[in-house]
């Protein structure tokens, strides 16, 4: 693979840290965190409302349905509020040492109204970005194929220039078939080793 043009940064779970994992796996009576990100990414109601699509409350009511929650859908949504917690340590560094390369650094992320005005949305980590790529503004969510045709759109370069790093199996497998460079990393040390296994840093 040619050496990456621009690097996309995921954000939970690779440069930030989302906390909603545990508890939606005790919640939901599930073990394994491959099959709870599966049926996440795949619910209707969440892919609605990372869209924009739909209201705060219709999710979490429809969420607590589906997936027959013991929670109603305030504690669900009072809860859900808090579960993306702030960026990991080394994040910030990471980022500026990438862009550092010349090359562009961008943000793609499944992400809602509600964590964004919980304050995400004032991370100065999110200013360091060139571009932001966030589901409910642009009224696409991974791990479809058109948002990673519409980043490659966007930053106006090849599919394969692109080096995409996400801590989903799922997110990555689907880059990959849209011609991107993916990789799966689990926090900052695993981005790090992977941006320079790749020869960006």
């Amino acid at each position: 693979m040619p050496r990456p043009e621009v690097v996309v940064f995921d954000l939970g779970g690779v440069l930030a840290r989302f906390g909603g994992v545990e508890r939606m796996r005790a919640l939901a009576g599930l073990d394994d965190d491959e099959e709870l990100w599966r049926r996440w990414l795949t619910c209707e109601w969440v892919r609605r409302f990372e869209r924009g699509t739909c209201t705060p409350e219709d999710f979490a009511a429809g969420v607590v349905a589906d997936w027959g929650l013991s929670v109603s859908g305030e504690v669900f949504l009072a809860e859900f509020r808090e579960w993306l917690v702030g960026p990991l340590p080394g994040a910030e560094e990471l980022v500026t040492e990438t862009r550092a390369t010349g090359r562009p650094v961008a943000v793609l992320s499944n992400t809602n109204k509600v964590h964004w005005e919980a304050g995400a949305g004032r991370w100065p980590l999110l200013d360091l970005f060139d571009r932001a790529f966030l589901s409910f503004e642009v009224g696409m969510v991974k791990p479809d194929r058109e948002i990673f045709e519409h980043v490659v759109a966007d930053l106006r370069v090849e599919p394969e220039q692109v080096l995409f790093l996400d801590d989903n199996r799922l997110n990555v497998d689907e880059a990959r078939a849209a011609g991107l460079q993916a990789a799966r990393v689990v926090g900052v040390s695993e981005a790090r080793q992977a941006l320079t296994a790749a020869g960006v840093l």
